[in-house]
């Protein structure tokens, strides 16, 4: 049972990335911002590869294995791209529930392409979590003079589609392979992807004009994010992934607990409700 501990383990260090990478994306430009915190996530991974001398099985990995890592590393990408993007637009503990409601569709994919069985606890957990989300999602007291974009939401909803096709193809990906070796590979699919939108989208000019503040938080983001991967995929190995994604969702927790202690966000007592359904509805699918 250790892959447990693992995803707990995801679940904390994902918590932390979502407030570091909101300060680290507050004055550039959010694609950019993921292209080089990827860097980090990338060199990081690759250590891990080494340091358990994994890189020795790359020979035998097949046609089939490496395909599904790719297009894993190509549903991170998406979501990461739209993740940040939310974030950078919206409240970090508005788009966090929004990003963690993908257990839901989660459950659906694994149910319908891994054949893993949808017990009674699971679908209350997901009632849960829908109507929890749709709470900590509405609307809020706000300035009338400063009014609010509600594209972020489109951003952090496809942000959740994305990331729950990522859990469906990682697992499958990383059945037939070291789970570090398989986080390395498909972080090189990512990093490719979102390099290739900053170029597209002319971002690269911008390189110049990241300042230390934004720098060190991108840093510690990518850091977070590669102990996160690391912990999720080897949980992911071992365990069922429709009982590590939802304990991975719980990073929700982590999230708003550090939003309101370093970004001063405060929840609504609607909200509040809201968290505590998503809590409980993460629980019932553990049962």
């Amino acid at each position: 049972m250790l892959w447990i501990l693992f995803a707990f383990g995801s679940a904390f260090f994902a918590g932390i990335t979502a407030v570091l990478a909101k300060i680290g994306i507050e004055h550039i430009n959010s694609t950019l911002a993921t292209a080089v915190r990827t860097v980090v996530v990338l060199a990081f991974s690759w250590l891990m590869v080494f340091v358990v001398g994994s890189q020795n099985t790359i020979g035998q990995i097949t046609g089939k294995t490496l395909l599904f890592l790719i297009l894993s590393g190509l549903s991170t990408g998406a979501s990461w791209l739209c993740y940040f993007k939310a974030l950078q637009l919206g409240d970090v503990n508005k788009v966090a529930p929004i990003d963690k409601s993908s257990t839901v569709l989660t459950i659906l994919l694994a149910f319908l392409f891994l054949g893993e069985p949808i017990s009674l606890p699971q679908i209350l957990g997901v009632l849960g979590i829908g109507i929890g989300t749709l709470l900590m999602i509405s609307k809020k007291e706000v300035d009338q003079e400063k009014p609010q974009s509600k594209s972020w939401l489109l951003f952090a909803l496809l942000s959740a589609v994305f990331a729950s096709l990522t859990s469906i193809f990682g697992k499958m990906g990383v059945e037939n392979v070291e789970s570090n070796l398989g986080t390395a590979i498909r972080t090189i699919v990512v990093l490719a992807m979102a390099w290739a939108m900053v170029f597209v989208t002319g971002e690269q000019k911008d390189l110049g004009k990241i300042d230390r503040k934004s720098a060190f938080f991108l840093l510690l983001s990518g850091i977070t994010t590669g102990l996160s991967w690391l912990c999720y995929y080897r949980a992911l190995q071992d365990g069922l992934a429709s009982v590590v994604v939802p304990i991975d969702k719980l990073s929700i927790l982590v999230t708003i607990v550090f939003s309101g202690l370093v970004l001063k966000e405060k929840l609504s007592r609607k909200a509040g409700m809201g968290l505590v359904l998503i809590l409980a509805g993460t629980g019932a699918m553990l049962l």
